[in-house]
């Protein structure tokens, strides 16, 4: 005896060896035997043999014309028997019973299931919806179909083109246009970025890095609304000094000027100088909302996205010539030992005399020059005094370090003759020694400006953000604490308002204590213990690590360029460890193939045979050791 039962869905039929009132023991033709509950038997038959009859079955269940059952089954809830022996004309045969159910089971749209073998036809109404979902669906698929065709056969569609920047940032995994282009990728085994940028959804890799980064960062735009900045409400006091800034060619938003005056008995005042947007740009304000909503600028080679609108960067900009506002810092200096004897803060306007600019400069404005007091040098009566002082501060830092900073290292800066969105556009990689004179002298009046200004909130009692280092863990808090790598005892970043959120929130706790002394805790914008303080400081590290890695990024893609552009296919590298190599000619990090093991620091000849600019991955291969760069240069 056989039966046909149900079983997690779907129909099958066995042998039974034994059964009880409430099982059957069955046994498929594979020989594999099943306990079954009763309840799930539809009924028994002698013949044909199982296997045969649910072929015989499936045959004849295609064959039944649904439109035409449906038409014929009784209005309400019917047994299966009863509609079989009706259809057929007979008392049906196991065959039939099988060929039936298999049919009605196959076919919800149109029945209902009831219970075991008992189904209820669809009302005509909720018949046609699901007839015409169905149909919907058919036609998804062969569209589709014919998406996926058409992208392996190298042609984008164009319902794919317009939804393709979507499909990659925010991908509804429910449409047609994302199932179509996972069906793609499963098919030719690429990820959805290459093949659509293969498929010439992008122009170049380049413009699809930038419409990534822009489309979840800036889905707005990078515009800023039409602002107003708020005049000033008071009268500052004129600065008398002679002051000049230092940056790169291409800074527009100038934060930073230094001015220096020789006094009695060897000391100097040294006046660091401070762009004060914070003036007018005040917590809570339409200003204050557009700056923390970037919480600082972005950074690209031969591009940026500002932090502040371009009407707030001219207004507060320490451009030379004209009267600015600006939070100044005086520190009296020893510059023979380091000694910072006193200083003192004030808010006032100040004219830059010069924006010097690194690359007119850097040339002439060496350690040799500077020590030699005969020696040309422009600029000298302002540079000498400074770098003095300068040597003097670094030099009293390490003493707290321990050890000498690490300066060594060759920095490049990047500049683009030509549009920032072409690839083709040639890409100059200028290096840059991190320890030169003019670099050394203005970070470290920076670093004084910003452990003295920590100092002074901390001395009020008024909360700042506070960037440490402790046991080789760096972290921003509102507690001052010690930066062991830059040897301060706090260290607060203050002289950069216009370009990062977290100076320009210190600046207004700054002005406060500026203006107010003992009593600024009582009147400054964030009061101890603030909560949104601890809320900025989540924010701006999240943020700013975003920031970084972009321009990580398309440094890495202009570095590529450069190669290709210079047709670089050998070159020297330093190891860094394992198969990690740094370029000798430009900041590009590489993985090198067979590279044997080797310390860090060894020199190493590689071959260059291909980039992929969007993986921003080099294929490198190992020639050879290569000679230290002293020895191959003599």
């Amino acid at each position: 005896m056989h039966v046909f039962y149900e079983d997690d869905g779907a129909f099958k039929a066995g042998r039974i060896l034994s059964e009880t009132d409430a099982s059957l023991q069955v046994e498929a033709d594979s020989g594999k035997r099943s306990k079954i509950k009763r309840a799930n038997t539809l009924f028994t038959f002698d013949k044909p043999e199982p296997t045969e009859l649910l072929r015989q079955a499936e045959t004849a269940a295609a064959d039944i014309d649904l439109q035409f059952l449906w038409e014929c089954a009784p209005q309400e809830e019917f047994d299966t028997p009863a509609l079989a022996a009706d259809y057929y004309g007979h008392a049906p045969s196991p065959v039939e019973q099988a060929a039936l159910l298999i049919r009605l089971h196959g076919a919800p749209a149109y029945f209902h299931r009831r219970g075991k073998g008992r189904y209820r036809p669809a009302p005509p109404d909720i018949l046609a919806a699901a007839l015409a979902a169905i149909e919907k669906k058919r036609l998804q698929a062969e569209q589709q179909a014919h998406w996926v065709d058409d992208m392996a056969a190298g042609k984008l569609p164009d319902e794919i083109r317009e939804a393709a920047e979507s499909l990659l940032i925010r991908p509804d995994k429910n449409s047609q246009q994302w199932k179509a282009l996972d069906a793609a990728c499963a098919r030719l085994q690429k990820t959805p970025d290459r093949l659509l940028l293969e498929l010439g959804a992008w122009p170049h890799a380049l413009a699809l890095h930038l419409r990534r980064f822009l489309a979840v960062n800036f889905p707005r735009g990078t515009g800023f609304p039409d602002v107003v900045v708020p005049a000033l409400d008071r009268e500052l006091p004129l600065a008398d000094a002679e002051i000049y800034s230092v940056d790169d060619v291409t800074t527009t938003e100038i934060d930073d000027a230094l001015s220096v005056t020789e006094l009695k008995d060897g000391l100097v005042r040294v006046g660091v100088h401070v762009a004060a947007p914070g003036l007018t740009v005040t917590r809570g304000s339409e200003l204050d909302a557009l700056a923390r909503a970037r919480l600082s600028t972005v950074y690209m080679p031969g591009d940026k996205i500002p932090m502040q609108p371009d009407a707030v960067i001219q207004a507060f900009s320490l451009d030379a010539g004209r009267e600015v506002p600006a939070l100044s810092l005086y520190a009296t200096i020893n510059p023979s030992t380091g000694e910072v004897v006193e200083s003192n803060s004030r808010v006032e306007r100040i004219v830059v005399r010069e924006n010097l600019r690194h690359n007119m400069l850097d040339g002439e404005i060496t350690e040799a020059a500077l020590a030699d007091p005969q020696a040309p040098l422009p600029y000298a009566h302002w540079l000498r005094p400074l770098w003095r002082t300068a040597l003097a501060l670094s030099a009293r830092r390490e003493e707290v370090r321990g050890k000498p900073e690490n300066n060594s290292r060759v920095e490049y800066s990047f500049y683009l003759d030509g549009p920032a969105d072409d690839p083709d556009t040639p890409v100059r990689l200028v290096p840059r020694q991190r320890n030169a004179p003019l670099d050394r002298m203005v970070a470290e009046f920076m670093i004084l400006a910003n452990n003295l200004w920590g100092a002074l909130l901390a001395q009020h009692g008024v909360p700042g953000i506070y960037r440490s280092q402790q046991a080789g863990r760096v972290r921003m808090s509102t507690q001052p604490l010690p930066h062991e790598a830059i040897g301060v005892p706090q260290y607060a970043w203050s002289t950069s308002p216009l370009r990062r959120y977290v100076d320009l929130v210190n600046q207004w706790q700054l002005i406060a204590a500026v203006d107010n002394g003992v009593s600024a805790r009582l009147v400054a914008p964030f009061k101890p213990k603030d909560a949104d303080l601890f809320a900025i400081i989540g924010a701006f590290d999240a943020q700013y690590a975003t920031w970084a890695d972009f321009q990580n990024s398309m440094e890495r893609y202009w570095c590529l360029r450069w190669l290709k552009q210079h047709n670089v296919t050998r070159t020297t590298a330093s190891v860094l460890r394992d198969d990690l190599v740094r370029l000798n000619n430009a900041p590009l990090v590489v993985r090198v193939g067979n590279l044997p093991a080797l310390e860090r620091g060894a020199q190493v000849t590689i071959d260059i045979l291909g980039a992929d600019e969007l993986a921003l991955e080099a294929e490198c291969r190992y020639v050879g050791v290569a000679a230290p760069p002293d020895e191959a240069a003599a």
